[in-house]
């Protein structure tokens, strides 16, 4: 056999087989190589320890390269002689497998791009970082700590069917969505490969039109009275106002004009805020925490920052409540319901709600606050007096 020391002028050749591989003894120090007389270039390293491992030996764009092919007996003669002709002719179409392999080794993991999208734009840009997170955690878990490159479309195929059985076709969705967020993001640390999401069908999602209606809200609002701080404030403003639940858990002080009566919601996309109408009951309840309020800046604080996952809270209410298939996010539909029903038009219900696709903006641009303002009182006046809970309006503001 060829050692180290060898010049590979005069390489030590012979037939490869299985049995005359296996019998080639370990050299005393080092490595050792011998070539296939067969096959140019194929070589097997023999290492002090016994190793055997199978290599091509080229010249790539002028320089020598060994490109390991595999281990040996893993790894059969056939094999290797059928992989290495295919490096050759790869070599001779101008291919370079060692540059290849080495980027291949620089592939970014999917939570290093999770956590490169998280700083450079995610935890600034996105309202739903926070549910980012949670969906990442929970349902990407899976490709964690795999290369963008080795996530196939075979591999989410059934990885979104399988969420879509246990957790339903809209969580699927989203956390499909997620992951297809993140592809899109990847040239940005230097992954450059196809989106495998793209090749993935979505789920058909049902639109839902859940609300609490009349003969839920005695038993809904018992329920929430009966939350621990911040809950109860939290639920009670979510419905008085129709907002995001990240909104209004992200609701700060210097947001709040609780003598102008208006709530302005920060959009980091756009830098644009939304004004919104803070009604009689949604006061109460701020100024109420105003005056007990602490050195934090948040209307809800918590331990780090502002209270952030509702959950828990939120199965606690609609179990006291005996109401089935509700969500947070319905309280926000709940009111958009009930103004429809009390005749409001779909441009008063869109500006309460602060929506802002382009059409409806400029239509909003010309509307004043009044009518949205009476229109929201109304609805929220309807439910408390639906849900038998008048007392908690308390005294009119004079406008």
């Amino acid at each position: 056999m060829e050692t180290e020391k060898q010049t590979r002028s005069e390489p030590h050749k012979l037939p490869f087989g299985k049995a005359r591989l296996a019998a080639l003894p370990a050299p005393d120090e080092g490595r050792a190589y011998v070539y296939d007389a067969k096959v140019p270039g194929l070589a097997l390293c023999v290492t002090s320890t016994g190793t055997k491992t199978f290599y091509i030996y080229r010249r790539i764009q002028g320089r020598p390269e060994r490109i390991r092919l595999g281990k040996f007996p893993d790894v059969t003669v056939e094999n290797a002689r059928t992989i290495a002709r295919a490096v050759v002719g790869d070599i001779a179409k101008g291919g370079d497998p060692v540059a290849e392999r080495r980027a291949a080794r620089n592939v970014p993991t999917l939570r290093e791009v999770f956590d490169r999208w998280g700083t450079l734009h995610a935890k600034v840009h996105r309202r739903s970082w926070p549910e980012d997170v949670r969906v990442f955690q929970k349902y990407l878990a899976p490709f964690h700590g795999r290369p963008m490159n080795r996530i196939t479309v075979g591999d989410l195929a059934e990885w979104h069917g399988r969420i879509g059985e246990d957790h339903g076709p809209v969580q699927a969705n989203r956390a499909l969505s997620l992951l297809r967020t993140l592809f899109n993001f990847s040239p940005k640390v230097g992954y450059e490969g196809a989106n495998p999401c793209k090749q993935v069908t979505r789920f058909r999602e049902q639109s839902r039109d859940r609300f609490l209606t009349p003969s839920e809200m005695g038993a809904f609002f018992e329920a929430v009275e009966k939350q621990p701080e911040p809950w109860r404030d939290v639920f009670l403003v979510l419905l008085f106002t129709g907002a995001r639940r990240g909104d209004v858990l992200s609701m700060a002080w210097a947001d709040v004009d609780l003598e102008g009566r208006t709530w302005r919601v920060p959009h980091p996309k756009n830098d644009q805020p939304t004004i919104l109408p803070l009604v009689p009951l949604a006061l109460r309840v701020l100024r109420e925490r105003h005056e007990r309020r602490s050195a934090a800046p948040w209307v809800f604080p918590g331990r780090s920052g502002h209270v952030k996952d509702a959950r828990k809270a939120w199965l606690k209410v609609t179990e006291a409540a005996g109401i089935d298939n509700l969500h947070i996010h319905d309280l926000r539909r709940s009111l958009a319901s009930w103004q429809a029903a009390l005749g409001s038009s779909l441009v008063i219900i869109g500006a309460s709600l602060g929506h802002r696709d382009l059409k409806s903006t400029q239509i909003y641009s010309r509307l004043q606050l009044d009518p949205v303002r009476r229109s929201v009182e109304a609805a929220t006046s309807a439910m408390l007096a639906a849900g038998g809970m008048l007392e908690l309006e308390g005294p009119k503001d004079e406008t």
